[in-house]
Order: structure tokens, then sequence, then C-alpha cells
């Protein structure tokens, strides 16, 4: 079959034809932005019979090329068939003829099959993305559901050397770090926190009683971290890229 106007195909497998390749083709005088508004008064409708689209055409003027937008469409074979027939020519006969030899060469059973192949493939492929990117947002939202719930699963208070082990340091070097972070000072060996910390149950201080060499006893605060402060300072130190162990043997 001799080619008279390409075809293309559209998202859903479905052929189409350019709106200015058949205006051309059909031999209409009348300018194409002009002609094709008439064609849509005979109940044509956007996004169902035709779509729209702009592209760029070059043009030599003298010595220079100049861009211009131009309008198209992508019109549906049953529309096309239907223009060609308003026509009323030659020209629309021929084209409606090639048009319908289109659509019996689309409807065979080897074309329709070979379609279903390949929106299956299109459909699969779509899905194994759509998983694997599930799968990346599940990888990366475990690490904090496990670091939440290992807080959530223990609702005593912890000291900050307790606490410092699942960043993988050392009780000073968290208080430091803390410290730089301006969320608490020490004071007389004692750690506490800045006012706008304090009165939101972050913490509470315990009083120890101990022996001294001496025999008499001597007394020590010690400042322990509440579940609701143990999930601050999830969140702010990783703001600082400072993640818990069990994040970054995930990463």
């Amino acid at each position: 079959m001799n080619e008279l106007i390409d075809i293309r195909f559209n998202s859903n497998e479905d052929p189409v034809v350019s709106g200015r390749q058949l205006h051309e083709v059909l031999g209409i005088e009348t300018r194409y932005s002009d002609w094709f508004p008439r064609m849509c008064e005979y109940g044509f409708t956007e996004g169902v019979d035709f779509n729209s689209l702009i592209f760029e055409q070059v043009q030599l003027e003298g010595n220079r090329e100049v861009k211009r937008s131009l309008q198209d469409h992508l019109i549906k074979i049953d529309m096309a068939k239907e223009i060609c027939m308003i026509q009323r020519s030659d020209k629309g006969k021929q084209a409606r003829q090639y048009f319908i030899q289109i659509e019996k060469d689309y409807n065979s059973p080897e074309k329709i099959m070979a379609r279903a192949l390949r929106i299956a493939e299109k459909e699969l492929s779509t899905l194994r993305l759509d998983n694997k990117i599930k799968d990346q947002q599940i990888a990366e939202l475990k690490p904090k559901a496990d670091y939440h719930d290992l807080i959530l699963q223990c609702p005593e208070l912890l000291s900050v050397t307790e606490i410092s082990k699942d960043y993988g340091m050392g009780a000073k070097t968290l208080n430091k770090l803390l410290h730089e972070l301006g969320v608490q000072y020490n004071q007389s060996g004692i750690w506490f926190l800045y006012s706008k910390y304090q009165n939101k149950g972050y913490t509470q201080t315990k009083t120890h009683i101990y022996n001294k060499l001496d025999g008499t006893q001597g007394t020590s605060v010690q400042t322990y971290w509440t579940q609701k402060g143990r999930l601050f300072l999830y969140d702010l130190l990783k703001r600082n890229e400072i993640l818990p162990m069990i994040e970054r043997e995930v990463a």
C-alpha cells in the first residue's frame, strides 16, 4: 500500500495523522489556521478526536534563518475519514479510501495481537519501575522506622552514655556535640538544657547517693533523656547528617 500520508501512533496505540499534512494532501487552498477550526464545527472534540501540538519551523528569509512556532493537530483516523467526506472531492475520496485500508490493517488479528503485546510489555515495564521506586522508598524509610520503633519500644529513661552507643561515639563526644549544637551547657559538672529546650519533657535529672571512701555519703546528679527527648535528638542529629549506627548499616 502506497503511503499517501504519514501514519503515527499515539500513547494509546491509536493511529493518528497530522492535520497540516492532511490539509496539504486534500489540496485545501484556505489557510490551515482558518480551515481546521471550521472542520471542528462538525462536532469534533479536542482530547477525544484530536490533540493540539506546537512545533517550530525554520525558514530562510534573505540570508538569515527565522524560527516560527506553528500549531498542528494529531487527528484520529475516524475524524480524518469524516473530514475527507466533507470535502466532496476526488482527493478527499482517495484519502478516505486510504484511511479505510489503514483501519483494516490496524484491526487485523496479527496487528491486534502485536498491539496487545506491546501494551502489556509497556504496562509491565511501568509496574517494574513503580516497584523499584517503592522498594527504594521503603529502603529509605525503613531505617528511620526501625530506629523510631527501637526508641518507642523502650520508654525508660536513658543516660547519654547509652544513647551515644547508638551513634558509635562516647558520652563525652555526644555531650560536646550537643553543646556545639546549642542544646545544652555544663555547669559544675552537670549538663543542663538551654532555656529554649527546657520544659519540653526532653530530660529528667536523678540524684544518686553513694558512699565516699571516708565512710560518709555523697550525692551526684545525672541527666537522663526521655523517650520524647531521644526522638528530638534523633531528628536534630539527622538534620546535621549524623545517623545512628542502625541507619548507617542499611545505607
